[in-house]
């Protein structure tokens, strides 16, 4: 499993993502992700499915800290009179004393950046996570986070074959920050890819493989496979025992010109 370094934090380069599963299937797929080698978990306080992540790490024959473990808090949360409480529900929920990561999920034009930035660094210092970071935050947000003084690891955003990240990508390796790249399959939409099927079929993988191949050979940016299908599971960590070419990665970059979107919703910044 390669494994990304930044800041003093080692992290496993490819984690399970819990969007969109249900507590009882979070903590199906959670254990057994970790049976098969998983050591990087994603969950946020929306997906409603924190109890069952925690209830699957805590049960799990590793030990919690083998595990980087990763919360969001949400945008309704974000204020200073409810931030550091949620964050407390969320380590109550998940069995735990700590996360790895504590997110801000998507900025709220309602609390400034300044204020549940303080917030988020406050929960640092309280010891309720070991790194902080923020998802959803085009550059402009991201000029806002970085002037509080922040010390942030990561900018999870939408990345995948399909859309075009190149501005934002470009302006996290200038800041030493990591891309974590939820949806990293485009929700599905990469397969069928005539390009993608045709490097698939070389290597005897498939397109989703080719795409998260693609991504861990880029720097610094880690991916957060959602699945709730054991075979998925299996085949989306099998992505470490082969290459793709520089012609290959060429022909994957000329993809983004689409720029797919798959998440999008009302209250999303505006996009760099």
């Amino acid at each position: 499993m390669k494994e990304v370094k930044i800041k003093g934090a080692t992290i496993p380069a490819l984690g399970l993502g819990t969007f969109q599963l249900e507590d009882i299937k979070a903590f199906e797929i959670t254990q057994a992700a970790i049976a098969e080698g998983y050591r990087h978990i994603d969950t946020a306080q929306i997906y409603r499915n924190e109890e069952g992540v925690g209830r699957a790490i805590e049960a799990a024959d590793v030990a919690r800290k083998e595990i980087f473990l990763t919360t969001k808090v949400w945008r309704e949360s974000l204020s200073k009179k409810d931030f550091l409480p949620s964050v407390e529900q969320s380590l109550k929920k998940l069995k735990t004393d700590y996360v790895d990561l504590l997110l801000i999920h998507w900025p709220n034009a309602n609390v400034p950046v300044a204020e549940y930035m303080e917030e988020l660094m406050k929960a640092q210092e309280k010891g309720y996570t070991r790194y902080i970071g923020v998802s959803n935050h085009p550059t402009k947000l991201l000029n806002e986070v970085l002037a509080t003084g922040a010390n942030i690891i990561t900018n999870q955003v939408e990345y995948h074959p399909l859309i075009n990240q190149d501005k934002l990508y470009t302006y996290l390796q200038q800041h030493n920050l990591t891309l974590t790249a939820y949806s990293p399959i485009a929700q599905g939409k990469v397969i069928g890819n005539p390009v993608l099927k045709s490097i698939a079929d070389k290597y005897g993988k498939n397109e989703v493989q080719v795409s998260l191949r693609w991504l861990m050979q880029q720097d610094n940016v880690l991916a957060i496979p959602r699945t709730s299908n054991l075979n998925h599971l299996k085949s989306n960590i099998g992505v470490f025992d082969f290459e793709l070419t520089q012609e290959e990665v060429s022909q994957i970059d000329q993809l983004k010109k689409d720029n797919i979107r798959v998440i999008n919703p009302s209250f999303a910044p505006n996009w760099d």
